[in-house]
């Protein structure tokens, strides 16, 4: 067996391993980095990228006003009875820190999101923008060579490959057959997306979480940190005194002994690909099998299992073990099932959500992890399957688009073939096609019409927030987020519960530390990401509550191995 010796052994390459590897390279520690799959960039690389930090330095420059006091009041509110004082504070604490130190000594810079709300803005301490920031658009040629090894988009959310913005980039794409602005702006990203992929193979415009992974991983390089990808961590190993002092990797060319005399760092990306531990932890999937995710495959709780073989425990007692979403399931050409993420088409004028009685159940232009779960009790109090859809007419869907299936001009024929895509004339058309209660769902649609004529909702107040409105239609009056259903034919699709990371992790404390059955520190052994349990309390306050504690727990990692207090 060979052997490798560092200060530091990061497990999995996704933005809590990373921010960890960069944090401690950055303070003189020599670290490597070691991903299972033959890509770097974990479920970061496929995510939509934003970072939940309040008081970061992005708002400040833009003149937001925030404040720890504030954000800790909005925690406590949102957190409730699992409100983790001290891990919560160390995160406000040092989530402002860790911007500064990202952009003044890393190649990750960030964007403000000025109007990208939190996900319950009128609660306490709940503002209508400034918490959540995204990697700046990064040039993937800055990778040279390395960019093979980073790990593509999710497919499902780009247009045929290109990576599309948040904000005003996607607008653009809602507007390109009513603005030549916007049609112009289009073509050029889609010419330089055509020429990228002819001299390169894939997009170099790298956008989103592919920016994020992207940003972080050239930080390693730089500072001289080596990732190891197709080398899955076997076993932890620990020294005389019983601390957590390296691990059995497998790597291309041998088995390793990592000795790591500063210790190790779990970020293997949780638990969404893993049926055993989802059927423990997730009621809605009793066989494991009734949830779906767009995680990589490799995200099968390995981080996990490592902690608890060395001792660590799992906080099973959150409320929700993972962050919910609704998926949808596009066919592709092998004959496999894609996972789509519902994120903005919910929130659009003429969409409304239903369950097979024909009813709708939720505003659906609130966050996803509350939209889940309402579908969640509302089947149950139906007691039939765990399935709904998204209805809207074709005024609206040529418009938004539904799911997978684009806005105009995109053809949408084949994805009718498929079944992904339901169409019928008439409303009862799609209630046929569907299996859901003819007279329930016309009788929703014309109470529905009733006041969307007038922009209302009294039933569910859709786009009554600024959350509901950020991602509503800024063109579309009184209400960005409410149009009546008038226009056949009506389109339908499939809704899956689904997950963006999971909650439950191994039980960390506010030094990143990872703790066995008794609360103590493992020494040696840290956590960041999703190996580690969420500081939420099993709720979702705003946009990045994964990936911005992600970035700041690795930070805070990197702090406490290398002895600073700052």
């Amino acid at each position: 067996m060979k052997e490798y010796h560092c200060d530091v052994l990061v497990v999995g390459s996704g933005a809590g391993g990373l921010a960890s590897a960069v944090s401690a390279a950055h303070r003189g520690l020599n670290v490597l980095v070691v991903e299972k799959e033959v890509v770097f960039g974990g479920t970061t690389a496929r995510s939509g990228g934003w970072m939940w930090i309040p008081a970061n330095a992005p708002a400040k420059r833009a003149g937001v006003e925030d404040s720890v006091e504030k954000a800790r009041t909005y925690l406590q509110h949102e957190t409730g009875d699992k409100f983790d004082a001290p891990r919560i504070d160390a995160f406000l604490e040092a989530g402002p820190k860790a911007v500064e130190f990202y952009e003044q000594n890393t190649s990750l810079q960030f964007d403000l999101g000025p109007t990208f709300a939190d996900y319950h803005p009128d609660a306490p301490g709940g503002m209508d923008g400034g918490r959540s920031i995204v990697a700046r658009p990064f040039d993937g040629r800055e990778l040279g060579k390395e960019i093979k090894r980073l790990r593509p988009p999710l497919w499902e959310i780009t247009f045929l490959g290109l990576m599309i913005g948040s904000g005003k980039e996607l607008l653009h794409f809602f507007n390109v057959m009513r603005s030549p602005v916007s049609a112009f702006y289009v073509a050029k990203l889609f010419l330089k997306y055509l020429g990228d992929m002819a001299f390169h193979g894939r997009p170099m415009r790298l956008m989103n979480g592919n920016a994020l992974a992207g940003r972080l991983a050239k930080s390693c390089f730089d500072k001289g940190v080596p990732i190891w990808t197709n080398a899955p961590v076997r076993k932890l190993i620990h020294d005389d005194h019983g601390n957590v002092s390296g691990a059995i990797v497998d790597a291309p060319d041998g088995q390793y002994t990592v000795t790591a005399r500063k210790g190790v760092v779990l970020a293997a990306g949780g638990f969404p690909q893993d049926a055993v531990r989802r059927k423990e932890l997730m009621p809605h999937a009793p066989d494991g099998h009734q949830h779906v995710s767009p995680a990589p495959p490799g995200n099968t709780g390995d981080g996990l299992r490592l902690g608890e073989a060395a001792g660590a425990t799992v906080d099973t007692t959150l409320p929700h073990s993972a962050a919910w979403v609704p998926i949808s399931r596009p066919p592709k050409g092998d004959g496999t099932l894609g996972t789509f993420p519902h994120f903005v088409d919910r929130s659009k004028p003429g969409v409304i959500a239903i369950t097979r009685s024909g009813k709708r159940f939720v505003n659906e232009a609130n966050s996803y992890h509350d939209f889940c779960q309402a579908m969640v009790r509302r089947c149950h109090e139906e007691g039939g399957e765990l399935a709904a859809w998204f209805l809207t007419d074709h005024r609206a869907f040529r418009k938004y688009g539904l799911g997978y299936a684009k806005p105009a001009p995109v053809p949408f024929g084949k994805l009718i073939k498929n079944g992904y895509l339901i169409r019928g004339k008439t409303l009862a058309d799609v209630a046929r096609q569907i299996g859901a209660d003819t007279a329930g769902l016309e009788s929703t649609v014309a109470d529905f019409n009733l006041h969307a004529t007038d922009g209302k909702d009294p039933e569910f107040s859709k786009g009554s927030t600024s959350y509901n409105r950020s991602l509503g239609d800024p063109d579309h009056t009184p209400n960005p987020c409410v149009a009546p259903l008038t226009r056949g034919p009506f389109y339908a699709v499939r809704l899956y519960v689904g997950d963006l990371g999971t909650f439950a992790g191994l039980k960390t404390n506010e030094y990143a530390q990872v703790l066995n059955d008794k609360g103590q520190p493992i020494q040696g052994l840290y956590a960041a990401g999703n190996d580690a349990a969420s500081i939420m309390g099993g709720n979702y306050p705003g946009g990045g509550i994964t990936l911005g504690p992600a970035i700041t727990f690795g930070y805070i990692a990197a702090r406490h191995m290398s002895g600073a207090n700052e």
